[in-house]
């Protein structure tokens, strides 16, 4: 049915390679069933388990192509792309669940799917947990399994004070951050209210040295003219006879004049 499907040249090669390594699969394991050796079995579980893991992100490149052509595609060509794709997702945990019971066959109490490698992070391979249990009494490996669970518990247990914690800390952080946003607020209306302050006290004073100006030049005329007059009092009352000089109103003639004035008569 596969090879009937309309495919581009890319996802061609991709369901080739995904066959590949499906044949491979089913090889290794019929090879399994004839080793003895439970080193040699656990060493050929790896290599499985490295075949699975490049037919998995095959299988995951697969979907992403399946993807990009599906509007190039008629419904029907994706509807049996994406029922050969469930197929070869089936049939590759198929592989995986067989593995799973050839590890349990073989006593490794820690399977995940899809094994990160070996030696990871100081970890155990399964050949090593194969001697392991081989060398170990049933007892001893409930009591393994038993002290496992409690390790598991206490982590669990310490991841979720940590992430209590982490919440309590994000709560006061966002407590603190919004404090001092109203506070920075606050600051700025109050800059705000300065400035507009300082505007008008400029105006204000501004205003005030034009009038303190005008004040000084009118002061200063009046004080010219008060000047002036004591001037021609005081030239006046010097040299009465000076025709020169008016009189000025309201200001009595000398008194000499009017003694001349008198002795004339």
């Amino acid at each position: 049915m596969a090879s009937d499907l309309p495919m581009s040249p890319h996802l061609e090669q991709i369901h080739g390679e995904i066959r590949d390594h499906f044949r491979a699969l089913a090889n290794g394991f019929q090879r399994l069933d004839k080793i003895k050796d439970s080193n040699r079995q656990s060493k050929q579980l790896e290599e499985l388990a490295e075949k699975m893991r490049d037919c998995k992100r095959l299988v995951k490149e697969f979907d992403r192509e399946l993807k990009d052509g599906e509007a190039r595609n008629s419904p029907e060509v994706n509807k049996q792309l994406n029922d050969e794709k469930q197929s070869m997702i089936k049939e590759l945990n198929s592989y995986v669940a067989l593995r799973k019971t050839y590890l349990n066959t073989l006593g490794n109490k820690k399977v995940e799917l899809f094994d990160t490698g070996a030696g990871v992070s100081g970890e155990p391979t399964a050949e090593e947990n194969v001697q392991m249990a081989s060398s170990m009494s049933n007892q001893e490996l409930v009591d393994a399994g038993m002290k496992r669970m409690d390790e598991t518990d206490q982590a669990i247990e310490r991841s979720k004070q940590v992430v209590h914690q982490t919440i309590e800390v994000g709560t006061q952080t966002a407590s603190n951050l919004k404090g001092q946003t109203d506070q920075m607020g606050r600051v700025v209306n109050d800059l705000d209210t300065i400035q507009f302050s300082i505007k008008k006290a400029s105006q204000l004073v501004k205003e005030i040295g034009r009038q303190v100006a005008t004040d000084k030049c009118i002061m200063a005329f009046l004080f010219l003219i008060v000047c002036g007059v004591i001037a021609i009092i005081i030239v006046k009352i010097v040299n009465p006879n000076n025709k020169d000089i008016r009189d000025i109103p309201g200001l009595a003639p000398p008194a000499q004049s009017r003694k001349l004035l008198y002795f004339r008569e």
